[in-house]
């Protein structure tokens, strides 16, 4: 059962990294160190769509579920199957892409705009 709790707590943290990558810039704005994580996310981010890579999170929760129950080919609740449909997104690779320069682009803009400064 712990396995399970954790693979779902771990679809949750991925969510909430997916959303860090969206937003964070606004909140790097305010704060240095959030900025350069902020940075450093999104180039990890890029260099995993670039090299077509699996996220660490994905490989962690596949592997417990798997520990959970090896059988099982879903072991989720109810909201993480809804949370995953947002994680995993099943999209065109050139999709995910475009998205992810954008995605870019986007967050260099905000600092830009806003002058890099950050405390």
């Amino acid at each position: 059962m712990i396995y399970k709790i954790l693979a779902d707590l771990t679809v949750v943290l991925h969510l909430a990294w997916i959303v860090f990558l969206f937003i964070g810039a606004f909140w790097g704005v305010r704060h240095r160190w959030v900025k350069g994580f902020h940075l450093f996310a999104l180039g990890f981010a890029s260099l995993i769509q670039t090299l077509d890579w699996y996220c660490p999170l994905t490989h962690l929760e596949a592997f417990l579920r798997s520990s959970h129950n090896p059988s099982m080919s879903y072991a989720g609740s109810f909201i993480i199957y809804y949370l995953e449909q947002v994680v995993y997104l099943q999209a065109p690779p050139y999709v995910i892409a475009i998205g992810t320069i954008l995605l870019c682009g986007v967050n260099l803009l905000v600092y830009f705009r806003t002058g890099c400064s950050g405390s």
